[in-house]
C-alpha cells in the first residue's frame, strides 16, 4: 500500500472501504459545481473501481489517493495525478475535498506532498493543473503551491449547459518551493 505524510495528513491508496466517501464527494453538488454535474451512482461505481486496480504512470490513467486527518483519521477528500504526457514528463494534478474539509489547506498540504513524490519517483519536469475560471478555491490552491497562471481557454468547457473558460497553471518541477 502506498502512503504519504504531512505534518497533518496521511495520503494512501485508495481503498475499497473508501467508496462511501467517495460516492459523498462526487455526489455532492456543491463540491460538483466548478467540475461536473454529479454523474450517477453506477456511473461513479465503475469510476472507483477503476482506480482501484494497480495503478502505472505510463498508462495515463488517474492515480486516485485519499487524504486522511492524521490525529482524527477521518477521510478529507481525494487527490491525485495522471502523466498527461510521458515522453515530456508532464503530470495533470487534481483533488477533490468534502465540504466539511474547505479552507483548512487540506488541498495544499496533500497537493505539495504529491507534487515533490512525483518529482522524487517519476521525475516528472511540469505539473498542469486545470480548473473553471470561477473556482477562485482552487485556483488559490494552485497559486499556494507555487503554480503560475499560463493562459485561459475561452468557452472551452461545457458545464451543464453553460460555456465556461479553464485557467491553465503550470510548475516546473524546478521552481517548486522546497
Amino acid at each position: 500500500m502506498f502512503e504519504l505524510y504531512t505534518n497533518r495528513l496521511k495520503i494512501r491508496s485508495l481503498q475499497r472501504e473508501d467508496w462511501q466517501v467517495y460516492l459523498s464527494i462526487h455526489q455532492d453538488p456543491s463540491v460538483n459545481q466548478f467540475v461536473r454535474r454529479p454523474d450517477s451512482a453506477e456511473v461513479i461505481a465503475e469510476k472507483f473501481a477503476a482506480r482501484l486496480t494497480p495503478w502505472v504512470f505510463e498508462s495515463g490513467d488517474w492515480l486516485t489517493l485519499t487524504i486522511e486527518e492524521l490525529t482524527t483519521g477521518q477521510i478529507v477528500g481525494f487527490t491525485g495525478l495522471h502523466a498527461s504526457n510521458v515522453t515530456l514528463a508532464h503530470a495533470e494534478v487534481g483533488y477533490m475535498l468534502s465540504p466539511g474539509s474547505h479552507g483548512k489547506g487540506y488541498a495544499t498540504e496533500s497537493l505539495n506532498a504529491v507534487i515533490d513524490w512525483g518529482c522524487l519517483q517519476y521525475q516528472i519536469h511540469k505539473f498542469i493543473g486545470v480548473c473553471v475560471k470561477d473556482n477562485r478555491a482552487s485556483a488559490r490552491v494552485l497559486e499556494k503551491c507555487a503554480f503560475q497562471l499560463e493562459g485561459i481557454l475561452r468557452h472551452n468547457y461545457k458545464l451543464d449547459d453553460l460555456w465556461v473558460d479553464d485557467c491553465y497553471y503550470g510548475l516546473l518541477a524546478s521552481e517548486r518551493p522546497l
